[in-house]
C-alpha cells in the first residue's frame, strides 16, 4: 500500500506524497505583489480555473464553550511603506453584538513549493501576526491577537491566486487564524479562531468527516442554524428559515 507522508515543514502542514518537496523562500517576491484578494476575495476558481465557487464566509468560535464567533473583513489594504504590512477594516459579531474593528496583518514568512498533485503549479504559504482592534465606544469590545496562515497558488500566467485547488478534497481549508480575543473592560483572554471552511484547533465542536460540521452538543451556542443549513433538506420551514439566516450579510446592518 502506498504510504502518504504528513510532512510538517516549519509548522506549515504540507501534504505530500512520500517524495521530497522542494521549499523556496518566497517573501522578497511577495513584497511585490498584493495580497490582500487572498482575504476579501468573494468568489474564486476550482478545476483549473473552469468552475467559479462563492466563498463562504469564516466560521469561528470564542471561548471554552465554541461559542460562534463571526468575522468579516470589509477592506484589506498593503501598507504602502511596509509592503508585508496591510491594513484591515471590518466586523466582528457574537451572539447580537456587532462591533467594528481596524488593525494590521504582519506578514513574517512565505514560501512556495510544487506539490505531486499538481506539479504543473507553484503553491505556497503567507504566515504572520494579525493585530485587530474593535471600537472601544461600542459595547463589550477587546482586541484580537495571533497567528494566520493564507494558501494561495501561482497559475500558468504567473498570477497569485487564493489556494482551492483542493477544494473538493476532504478537509479543504484556508485561511486559518488561531489567537485570543481579549476584553477592554476586564482584561479577560478568550481563544478565538476562525478560518475558511474549517477552524484551527476546534477539537469537539467540528464532527464533520469531509466538511465542517458542528457538534450538536453546540446548538445553544451559536451553531443551530449552520447544522440546519447543510444537514437537511429545504422543504421544511426551519431549514428555510436557518438558511435565510446564514445568508444574512450581517455586517452591513447599522451599528447601535
Amino acid at each position: 500500500m502506498k504510504t502518504i507522508l504528513l510532512l510538517c515543514i516549519l509548522n506549515f502542514s504540507i501534504l505530500a506524497t512520500g517524495q521530497e518537496l522542494q521549499i523556496t523562500n518566497y517573501i522578497e517576491t511577495v513584497k511585490k505583489q498584493d495580497l490582500s484578494d487572498l482575504w476579501t476575495l468573494a468568489q474564486f476558481q476550482v478545476e483549473d480555473d473552469t468552475v467559479t465557487v462563492e466563498r463562504a464566509e469564516p466560521l469561528g468560535y470564542i471561548g471554552d464553550n465554541y461559542q460562534r464567533f463571526y468575522i468579516h473583513f470589509i477592506s484589506v489594504i498593503q501598507n504602502p511603506k511596509n509592503k508585508l504590512e496591510y491594513f484591515v477594516y471590518g466586523k466582528t459579531k457574537v451572539k447580537d453584538n456587532i462591533c467594528s474593528f481596524q488593525g494590521t496583518l504582519i506578514i513574517e514568512n512565505a514560501q512556495t513549493y510544487i506539490g505531486p498533485e499538481f506539479p504543473t503549479l507553484k503553491q505556497g504559504l503567507v504566515k504572520g501576526q494579525y493585530h485587530f482592534y474593535e471600537d472601544p465606544d461600542q459595547s463589550g469590545t477587546g482586541s484580537l491577537n495571533g497567528w494566520f496562515q493564507s494558501d494561495f497558488y501561482i497559475d500558468e500566467q504567473g498570477r497569485l491566486k487564493y489556494n482551492a485547488l483542493m477544494f473538493i478534497a476532504d478537509g479543504f481549508k484556508n485561511n486559518q487564524f488561531e489567537g485570543s480575543w481579549t476584553s477592554y473592560k476586564s482584561g479577560v483572554s478568550k481563544k478565538c479562531n476562525w478560518g475558511d471552511y474549517r477552524i484551527p484547533d476546534s477539537n469537539e465542536l467540528d464532527y464533520g468527516a469531509g466538511e465542517f460540521g458542528p457538534n450538536d452538543k453546540y446548538d445553544n451556542f451559536g451553531w443551530r442554524t449552520y447544522r440546519l443549513s447543510w444537514e437537511n433538506p429545504t422543504n421544511q420551514p426551519e431549514v428555510a428559515k436557518a438558511r435565510q439566516i446564514e445568508q444574512e450579510k450581517w455586517w452591513l446592518n447599522k451599528l447601535k
